[in-house]
């Protein structure tokens, strides 16, 4: 897959983690920012990461955050993005399978790093179930 990820200076690291992760997995990234520690404001970023998947230049996006909820926010605003906050692999699950997530916004100060291969992986191989699931994801963009 072409994944587009971004990140502010609280989910840098993180970033940079995935970027290595996808790379290994086979997976081509296109990395939106941020390329520093430095403070600076996530908005421009996470939209740029929601754009490029909403036209179809990238497959799914990652972004990143001291929380995540503002980066979901920010891509949640872009027509077509289903952007899900994940802090596990469960949550991660069902952001794909219930929710058919295109874009994966985590917060580099609630997910372990233990964990976050792991929960990068499941939202990577989670299949969207369909069903009732596609019925109510119609519903968001009427």
């Amino acid at each position: 897959m072409k994944i587009a990820i971004g990140a502010d200076h609280a989910g840098f690291r993180y970033k940079e983690i995935l970027r290595g992760a996808l790379a290994e997995r086979g997976h081509q990234v296109v990395d939106f920012g941020t390329n520093s520690p430095e403070a600076t404001d996530y908005p421009p970023i996470m939209r740029a990461v929601a754009e490029a998947v909403a036209r179809k230049e990238c497959d799914r996006g990652i972004v990143l955050g001291g929380s995540g909820n503002g980066e979901a926010i920010v891509a949640n605003r872009v027509r077509g993005i289903r952007a899900t906050v994940a802090w596990s692999v469960d949550s991660a699950r069902a952001g794909r399978g219930h929710n058919d997530s295109n874009v994966l916004a985590l917060g580099e100060r609630f997910v372990a790093e233990a964990e976050l291969l792991s929960v990068l992986d499941t939202w990577l191989t989670t299949p969207f179930e369909g069903g009732r699931h596609k019925r109510r994801i119609d519903l968001i963009d009427v």
